[in-house]
């Protein structure tokens, strides 16, 4: 059985403990940099051998260490509206990793009831290590930042999701596009790193403005929702309602962006029009 997460000082033991196992996965993480496909998923998509063995030896120190079961992007497992859950993506951006890029990370939240109460993004190649609990700043490497200000759009980096100009599905292609062209008309600087998990850390961290996910995967998002809340951030969906386990995109900002990157969106009108 799960343990009961009532005070702040249980949810940051269990932090601390995580910490240190991500620090331990982080090793064969940097030894495995560009590792080739193990597992064709669908579409392009695939994970390498790292993927596998990093969610295998996370799993299971963290359920050994804190009793609170896990839902990994490989293996699945505790269902994500669990009353407590961790969240892992053993490599986010595996096509960036494989390639030898040094945008990726690994990414694990803990759920309660559904909300993100704690959240930790490591990239390995940049020894970033951000970490985040409910009630308290985002820290970076332990070291507690300050909130987040409220930058306009025009002096802000805005990282958004690759895509395809031909895919459709719930935002398609030309949907897309159509946001990054009305968006450039306010922002020059826009970043595609092929990590979803790095870019919510980003706005967390205030190194990006704001970021959009036309994803739907939990194991994106989990992690940097709470780190950009806990920077005092905004994080909805693409329609504005307030991001939740289920939700199907993702939009986060800082406080001064995401009203102005919310109305560059809507500008665009219905994605079912870009079919």
């Amino acid at each position: 059985m799960a343990p009961e997460v009532s005070d702040p000082s249980q949810l940051a033991a269990l932090v601390a403990a995580a910490a240190e196992i991500l620090d331990a996965a982080a090793v064969p993480f940097v030894a495995g940099h560009r590792a080739d496909s193990a597992v064709q998923k669908q579409g392009n998509d695939f994970a390498t051998e790292v993927d596998l063995a990093i969610e295998r030896q996370v799993v299971r120190a963290l359920t050994e260490a804190t009793g609170i079961g896990v839902h990994g992007e490989e293996f699945g497992g505790e269902p994500i509206d669990s009353p407590l859950v961790w969240v892992l993506d053993p490599i986010d951006g595996t096509f960036n990793y494989a390639a030898g890029s040094p945008m990726a990370a690994i990414l694990l939240g803990l759920l309660r009831d559904g909300e993100p109460v704690a959240g930790l993004t490591w990239l390995p190649f940049t020894g970033q290590r951000y970490t985040a609990l409910l009630g308290e700043p985002l820290r970076d490497n332990g070291v507690a930042q300050p909130p987040l200000g409220s930058p306009t759009l025009a002096d802000s980096i805005v990282g958004i999701q690759t895509f395809n100009i031909d895919s459709r599905g719930r935002f398609p292609g030309r949907y897309r596009l159509a946001v990054l062209a009305n968006l450039s008309r306010e922002c020059s600087r826009i970043r595609m790193h092929g990590a979803t998990g790095v870019d919510l850390a980003y706005v967390g961290a205030g190194v990006l403005g704001a970021a959009i996910s036309f994803g739907h995967h939990i194991w994106d998002h989990a992690a940097g929702v709470a780190l950009v809340r806990a920077a005092g951030g905004i994080v909805t969906d693409l329609a504005g309602e307030p991001w939740t386990a289920t939700s199907k995109s993702a939009l986060a900002a800082a406080p001064g962006a995401h009203e102005r990157m919310l109305d560059i969106v809507r500008s665009v009108g219905d994605p079912k029009d870009y079919l």
